[in-house]
């Protein structure tokens, strides 16, 4: 298999579960400028719409949206438990926070990113994406990941994202400016998350420490 990967970006997820899963993936660095691989293959031609990440499988089939390249690479390795068994309240609980990760707070950051375009619209995107990692905050109280004692995709996928938020926190081509000041239970999840050597690799690799 290969992951097509931008450093520091949303791919920076399934990065991680690959290497939570100890899965033998190749991983082919897109330039976020350019949108070319390091041999200067146009990565259009993978994927048309542009963007990270895709897995590509052995026999070519091409899996785009991280909320599903996550899913699909925990399946292949169910006793990992990084996604609940199919069918369970638990999995579409997981699911709900992956669809939340995506729409609120995925979203939420891009006028953030690119603030010299969104102009005076981040006024109001910056406080609704710090109130939805409030929420974020309350949910980990008492737990020690996402969906409670056990690591899961949606850690590595909110994990990817919060990396935004401070420049201090994580070396990345994206900075947002969010500040967690005060969001104990974030800060304390973030530092957690950062230890495990699965996410230690795929910052080294990315070149992101």
């Amino acid at each position: 298999m290969k992951l097509y990967y931008i450093p520091g970006s949303c791919s920076l997820s399934p990065h991680i579960v690959i290497n939570e899963l100890g899965l033998d993936v190749t991983l082919l660095k897109v330039d976020h400028r350019s949108h070319t691989l390091e041999g200067g293959e146009d990565y259009y031609g993978i994927n048309p719409l542009g963007y990270v990440p895709v897995l590509e499988l052995a026999d070519g089939t091409r899996l785009r949206e991280g909320s599903a390249i996550v899913q699909f690479l925990a399946d292949l390795k169910p006793e990992m438990k990084l996604a609940p068994p199919n069918g369970s309240l638990e999995r579409y609980r997981l699911q709900e926070w992956l669809g939340f990760l995506t729409s609120e707070i995925h979203k939420g950051f891009i006028p953030l990113l690119y603030a010299g375009l969104a102009g005076r619209y981040v006024d109001t995107a910056k406080p609704k994406l710090e109130a939805r990692y409030e929420w974020i905050d309350k949910q980990l109280a008492g737990r020690q990941f996402v969906l409670g004692d056990t690591f899961t995709v949606a850690d590595a996928y909110l994990f990817a994202l919060t990396g935004w938020g401070q420049a201090d926190w994580l070396k990345s081509y994206y900075k947002a400016g969010i500040h967690f000041d005060g969001l104990e239970n974030l800060q304390a999840w973030y530092a957690r998350v950062r230890q495990r050597p699965a996410v230690q690799n795929a910052l080294k690799v990315e070149g992101l420490q």
